[in-house]
């Protein structure tokens, strides 16, 4: 049986890197008796694997990882018991069972997020008042070309078509954005190419990063245009395990 498990990411605990993460679940799995299963050979390890990591120092409501059990347990029982070993900071909010085919894990099917992205200026308070037209005129923007950095080099990308939704909100910008392994943007991409088109100082702007959600891209019938396909959530991708499924 797979499982998907969504969680929640705040405090002091948005400074610990991606791996640390790893470690802290592994930890979690073992005190709250989570039958997870391990990886045959010399060095078994658990069977688990995040649908993207978080960055240093960004928050989250909606963090993701797929587990296989070797047994079953009901949702409200796993929840329960992860939450009452977890430290503050880290918070399970969900324990769903998905399909069994590789295609479907939280990585291979991710392809999008959305962020809160507070901004704040000193010399400033009416900043966003007085941006809103060049927000409204950056999102009108044909292309939009940055500078995209890779682990081998750097190259030109057109982030326009990625991103989906750019809000103004009154202390902050929304932002929907591409992510997964076949196209993926950084917020933090999306507001440094809108201060430079802005004419803005970014070292002026204090930010704060916060995670939303994470979502699949849903094809139905109706919906056969990539373009117009419809974004859901990993979590509403699995079911919720009942007690009574325990003894089926």
């Amino acid at each position: 049986m797979k499982v998907r498990i969504k969680f929640r990411k705040y405090g002091a605990l948005r400074f610990i890197g991606h791996l640390d993460v790893m470690r802290f679940f592994q930890k979690v799995m073992r005190r709250a008796q989570i039958p997870i299963a391990f990886t045959s050979g010399y060095s078994p390890h658990m069977i688990m694997s995040f649908a993207s990591p978080l960055g240093i120092g960004l928050t989250s409501d909606g963090e993701y990882f797929d587990i296989e059990l070797t047994e079953s347990i009901s949702s409200e029982e796993a929840v329960r018991r992860m939450n009452a070993v977890t430290a503050e900071g880290i918070e399970v909010v969900s324990f769903r069972q998905i399909a069994e085919e590789k295609k479907m894990t939280g990585m291979a099917i991710l392809a999008a997020a959305d962020y809160l992205v507070g901004m704040s200026i000193e010399e400033e308070p009416g900043f966003f008042k007085k941006y809103k037209a060049d927000f409204k005129a950056f999102l009108e923007q044909p292309q939009i070309i940055v500078m995209k950095k890779t682990k081998r080099s750097e190259q030109e990308v057109n982030i326009r078509p990625m991103i989906y939704q750019m809000d103004l909100q009154e202390n902050g910008v929304y932002l929907k954005l591409a992510a997964g392994s076949v196209k993926n943007l950084k917020p933090e991409l999306v507001m440094s190419a809108f201060c430079q088109f802005a004419g803005i100082d970014e070292k002026k702007i204090s930010y704060t990063w916060h995670r939303l959600e994470m979502y699949a891209q849903r094809a139905s019938d109706e919906w056969k245009e990539p373009e117009k396909r419809k974004l859901v959530s990993l979590e509403s991708l699995g079911k919720i395990i009942e007690s009574r499924e325990i003894h089926d």
